[in-house]
């Protein structure tokens, strides 16, 4: 089950099975999310007021789980910025390529989990906000 909150980015919520022993959340690509997963990295360590991402991806889709703790995730599509934020493991942010993104409020001790359907690419990114809101205006 989804909560749409923008056009290319969601909340999506994923199955949790609950056992007095702990409880259990899976992720199948292609099936709870919409893409296959190639690429899972994570996020941790990060010093407090430190700020992380800032860019967007060309063709990249990703989403975005926090595992431990939490920490926001302010997504831009070059017209309206939305401030998402992450606190559950069985939750996450689904953001599409062409999304400018940038994630700060980490806690001590978060851990954001990315699953991404590409294997990294540098070209892939736009790192400078001029050149990802000139490809946004082009694209639309």
């Amino acid at each position: 089950m989804s909560i749409k909150l923008c056009q290319s980015c969601q909340i999506i919520n994923l199955e949790k099975i609950l056992d007095p022993r702990g409880n259990l959340t899976f992720i199948e690509g292609n099936k709870h999310i919409p893409f296959e997963i190639k690429r899972v990295f994570y996020l941790y360590d990060v010093p407090g007021g430190s700020n992380r991402a800032g860019h967007s991806l060309k063709k990249c889709q990703q989403f975005l789980i926090a595992m431990s703790g939490s920490f926001d995730v302010i997504i831009d599509d070059g017209f309206q910025k939305q401030r998402y934020h992450l606190n559950r493991s069985y939750y996450g942010l689904y953001i599409s390529p062409l999304m400018w993104r940038e994630i700060d409020n980490f806690s001590s001790g978060s851990v954001c989990m990315a699953l991404a359907s590409e294997l990294y690419e540098e070209s892939d990114y736009y790192r400078d906000y001029q050149d990802f809101f000139k490809a946004v205006q082009v694209s639309r």
